[in-house]
């Protein structure tokens, strides 16, 4: 009889609904994304670094962005950002641009390199870069949404994690 009381004491706890994995923090549905127009010249480093102060007073995210003009999935993500679509989508969240073909070499000595655009970099408090990024995105209008949302999404919940 005993193993007949072990056997349904593993099925009722084998059946027990387990507990629901909490759920991801909501995002403000009022919390913008911003592009912030990096210095034509100056230390990287040194930018992110007074960025992240300057952000940190108004309760952002930084991320260190490097795009170009001629980049298709840039230009989509730029309209989509200046349209103010991507609000209440990715947090308060302030992006640091830069020109990936002129500021190459001045990101490279603080640490951020990518080897397709758009960039997306976390930096580390003294600026300089973390080595956690995402770069590159697929074409189209479509693109912003279904492919640079949801990587940039986990970038900054991989971030916040450590």
């Amino acid at each position: 009889m005993r193993p007949f009381v072990a056997a349904v004491l593993l099925l009722v706890a084998c059946t027990r609904p387990q507990a629901a994995a909490p759920p991801a923090p909501a995002i403000d549905p009022n919390a913008t994304v911003r592009f912030v127009t990096a210095p034509v010249d100056g230390v990287v480093s040194t930018i992110m670094a007074a960025q992240l102060e300057r952000s940190k007073a108004e309760h952002r995210r930084v991320l260190l962005y490097a795009g170009a003009s001629w980049c298709e999935p840039c230009r989509f993500f730029h309209e989509a950002v200046d349209r103010g679509e991507l609000t209440g989508k990715l947090g308060a969240l302030d992006l640091v641009a830069f020109d990936a073909q002129v500021d190459a070499e001045r990101m490279l000595l603080s640490g951020y390199e990518s080897q397709f655009i758009p960039l997306f970099a976390v930096p580390n408090p003294d600026g300089k870069a973390s080595g956690r990024h995402i770069e590159g995105a697929s074409k189209g209008a479509a693109a912003v949404n279904d492919d640079l949302v949801p990587r940039l999404r986990q970038l900054l919940a991989d971030a916040k994690a450590n």
